[in-house]
């Protein structure tokens, strides 16, 4: 697996004007590949609007964190806020796309990222408001976990963090995008063949004449 290729491919769904959320762990890489003069705010649930690249540790300011705990650096114009203001950014649909991690994705849409049960979890977080509420959500994940097993299904086993909710599927093996009659393979990785892909997907995957490679 290759999550840094999954956080290339993911970089190019940004676009200029947009007002984006990047979450918690893999996402946040996202941001590592977009280029410096890229005029895009992102928002950070803890209260940035602005957040940047990472700082080296020995630069970094401690109180200028985002949610994830990193250190960051902000673009210039970029404010601070508290949570009110942070969440009623979500609420009110300002937010042009969400990036999200999963444990589970199925071709419905739906979302499954915050609990595996017997599993300490500390809650589902402001990930339930950004699934709900934001224009666009592309999920970002391994097409499959550390035994092999489809994350990619048919219908979620896990706790749902968001239903109905999922546009795009960004994994290290393809691009999919969630349709009525199962999951659109709009582009597999270059070192794939068809078949070993839609073997290790559970979900139905609908293959057309113009899908691409990555």
């Amino acid at each position: 697996m290759d999550i840094d290729k999954i956080a290339k491919r993911a970089s190019q769904e940004i676009r200029a004007g947009q007002v984006i959320n990047l979450g918690i762990g893999l996402p946040t890489m996202v941001m590592e590949y977009l280029p410096d003069d890229l005029e895009v705010l992102i928002h950070s649930e803890n209260g940035v609007l602005g957040t940047w690249k990472k700082t080296p540790r020995e630069l970094a300011r401690p109180q200028l964190i985002d949610a994830g705990g990193n250190y960051i650096t902000m673009r210039d114009g970029g404010s601070i806020f508290d949570s009110a203001v942070s969440f009623a950014i979500i609420r009110r649909a300002k937010l042009d796309l969400s990036i999200m991690g999963a444990f589970e994705v199925d071709q419905q849409g739906n979302l499954a990222n915050w609990k595996i049960p017997g599993r300490f979890s500390p809650g589902i977080g402001g990930a339930m408001e950004l699934a709900q509420k934001t224009t666009k959500v592309i999920v970002l994940c391994t097409h499959n976990d550390k035994y092999g097993k489809p994350k990619i299904l048919r219908n979620c086993t896990l706790p749902l963090t968001g239903a109905h909710c999922v546009s795009r599927i960004i994994t290290d093996k393809a691009v999919m995008d969630v349709s009525k009659d199962g999951l659109i393979l709009r582009e597999m990785s270059s070192n794939m063949e068809l078949i070993d892909l839609i073997s290790q997907t559970e979900a139905d995957l609908i293959i057309p004449n113009n899908m691409e490679r990555f």
